[in-house]
């Protein structure tokens, strides 16, 4: 009977993964050179994943830096925000998390499986979709915590993720994230009136 996978060798496989991938991106990715890189064999890296694809986006899924990830333990510490300014000072931090260098390198990898997502679902999943609904629903339920109603909640929560997703790969390819900085303030600046729950 074969023995099963060390879980520990397992990770640190899928963080040097990661560190590879983000220097040397998805494009020419090649199971040869990348074990040959780690020290290991192809053969090895099947074994413990499967398939290229799957390592990959395993591998950026564990970040522990991951902006929602962040946000998530920020929410569970200090709580919902109980007003727009709240929740305007809330989304601010988010956005300066995104500024984080160890956070900004992987942005262009993310992307870059993001839209494999898009093109090659079969190979490496629905990453995109996961990511946007990810985004959605846990602002939905902090608009919801805000006394909107559903509806109302799942719409400014939509907004709120798919414009700041833009804002995000827009300086990736122009490198102005002074100006996606500027924007994104005057996105919540257009957008705060909306947040009040009815009298």
């Amino acid at each position: 009977m074969p023995r099963p996978p060390d879980p520990a060798k397992r990770r640190d496989l899928l963080d040097r993964v990661r560190e590879y991938v983000m220097r040397n991106g998805l494009a020419d990715l090649s199971l040869r050179p990348l074990a040959k890189a780690l020290g290991t064999s192809d053969r090895m890296l099947l074994y413990y994943f499967g398939t290229k694809e799957r390592m990959v986006t395993e591998a950026l899924d564990i970040y522990e830096h991951r902006p929602l990830l962040r946000t998530r333990t920020l929410l569970e510490t200090v709580g919902s925000p109980t007003d727009p300014a709240g929740l305007r000072r809330f989304m601010e931090e988010v956005w300066r998390q995104f500024s984080d260098p160890g956070v900004r390198t992987t942005l262009p990898l993310y992307l870059e499986v993001m839209s494999a997502s898009v093109l090659h679902p079969d190979r490496y999943g629905p990453v995109m979709r996961d990511i946007v609904t990810e985004w959605t629903d846990l602002l939905t339920s902090v608009f919801r915590d805000l006394g909107l109603a559903p509806d109302r909640a799942r719409a400014q929560a939509t907004l709120l993720t798919d414009a700041s997703l833009g804002l995000l790969i827009a300086p990736l390819a122009d490198g102005h994230w002074d100006r996606a900085h500027e924007a994104f303030h005057a996105l919540l600046d257009s957008l705060e009136p909306g947040w009040h729950a009815p009298a």
